[in-house]
């Protein structure tokens, strides 16, 4: 799988003629770039708003992944707060007697 699609392949060689600036430039008005290796992919050049994008779809992939766990485990049994409370040595009043972190 990959994420970027259309990114435009150059090699180390390549990529050390063109400068970082020349990577960046590109980067900037929306260009991936993959930097190769013996035609193996070793990095990549994206703008921040496109990491951004691949962040979240982690972020989203990562909870459809708990999700699907978590329906495909759930047995219908419910622990009431209370007893897990009790399982950590707390009680409701004891946790509001907690004073708050800032």
């Amino acid at each position: 799988m990959t994420i970027l699609h259309d990114a435009h392949r150059v090699s180390v060689s390549e990529a050390t003629q063109r400068g970082v600036a020349g990577l960046v430039a590109d980067a900037e008005h929306g260009s991936e770039v993959v930097v190769t290796r013996r035609n193996q992919a070793v990095a990549a050049v994206v703008s921040m708003q496109r990491l951004n994008e691949i962040e979240e779809a982690a972020a989203d992939l990562r909870d459809l992944a708990l999700v699907l766990a978590r329906t495909a485990t759930d047995n219908g049994a419910r622990t009431p707060l209370d007893d897990v409370l009790k399982a950590f040595g707390h009680t409701r009043e004891s946790l509001a007697a907690l004073p708050d972190d800032e």
